[in-house]
Parts: structure tokens; C-alpha cells; sequence
């Protein structure tokens, strides 16, 4: 386990994604439409204003205002909110609270990749990423087969890596752009 994930410039807010299994998730919810650091201290804020990331408390809550407050958790706050809102339910329903059941119960990598795609906003690039934070990061074995070849956060390791990686995504998405449609 490490002891921190190095994917934003608050060393609480990385400490919490690496402990909290749920935090993880919420970043992950987060990450879209805003910067990498955006998304991951999204899960730190939360807990600061709500005052615990456990997800019955969480999907129990009005989260809108929450996601509003100045510095906002997201640019989208009231979808974002929702979303969070979901992924906390659907958590407290059918892993009885605890995140990390999604990939200590999963039979294989098949499983794994179905229970990370039933979550409410997590398309087949979270899906990839998440498996490969959960594969190089925490050492889950069932979460290799996800982790894609190019590089993730799963390759993030400290905040130069988080640089690195940014740079990487941008020549990569600069390049895809460019590619004619098939």
C-alpha cells in the first residue's frame, strides 16, 4: 500500500486517496473536465465540508451546496454532485459501505472490469485507469489484465511523475487530434 498518491500538490488530500478506498473512487468520478489536481483533492474537500466520506452518510446528503462552496469541488457542480450522490448509493447498497470490496471480491480481471463499469460515470478510460492505480499502485492482481500499455496514473508515483504523465496526455491527445477520421 502506498502512502500517499501523488496526483495532486496537497500531500493530505494524496495521504486520504491512498487510504480511503472510496476517496479513490470519488476522484476518479471527478476526473473529467477538469485537471488531474482538480479532481483528486475533489475527495479532501468533501470530507472537509461534509465532515466524512462514508458512503451512506455521503449518498445521504445534499451534496449541490457542498459542491458549490467557493473553492468549488468541480466545475460542474450540480451534475458532479449527483454523480458523487450515485457512486456513494450504489457503494452503501452493494458493497455494504466498503469501496474496496469492488476489487478484493473480484473473481478475475473480467469481474473486476464489470463491477468498476457498473459505477455511475465510469466509462472504459476509468475503467483502464482505475485497474492500473489498482495494479501498480496497490498490487491487486486481478486489476493487471486492465492496466493498458501507455501510460496512466497507475505510473504516477511522485508529483514529477504527475508532470510527466500530464505532458505525456497532452502530446498524445495534440497528435490523436490530429490523426484523419477513419
Amino acid at each position: 500500500m502506498p502512502d500517499a498518491l501523488h496526483f495532486t500538490e496537497d500531500e493530505a488530500a494524496n495521504r486520504l486517496l491512498a487510504e480511503d478506498p472510496f476517496a479513490l473512487l470519488v476522484g476518479f468520478a471527478l476526473d473529467q473536465q477538469v485537471t488531474v489536481q482538480q479532481a483528486f483533492l475533489g475527495p479532501l474537500r468533501l470530507k472537509q465540508r461534509l465532515g466524512t466520506l462514508e458512503p451512506r452518510a455521503v449518498a445521504d446528503a445534499d451534496l449541490e451546496p457542498l459542491f458549490r462552496e467557493k473553492p468549488a469541488i468541480h466545475r460542474f457542480p450540480g451534475s458532479m454532485a449527483e454523480r458523487v450522490r450515485e457512486l456513494a448509493a450504489t457503494v452503501a447498497e452493494e458493497y455494504g459501505g466498503d469501496a474496496s470490496r469492488i476489487w478484493t471480491e473480484a473473481e478475475d480481471g473480467a469481474d473486476l472490469r464489470r463491477r468498476i463499469s457498473a459505477l455511475p460515470g465510469f466509462g472504459e478510460m476509468k475503467v483502464k485507469s482505475l485497474g492500473a492505480v489498482l495494479a501498480k499502485r496497490f498490487g491487486v492482481p486481478v486489476a493487471q489484465e486492465l492496466a493498458p500499455a501507455h501510460p496512466t496514473l497507475g505510473d504516477v508515483d511522485s508529483p514529477q511523475a504527475l508532470a510527466d504523465y500530464q505532458a505525456a496526455k497532452r502530446i498524445h491527445k495534440a497528435e490523436w487530434s490530429k490523426a484523419p477520421a477513419a
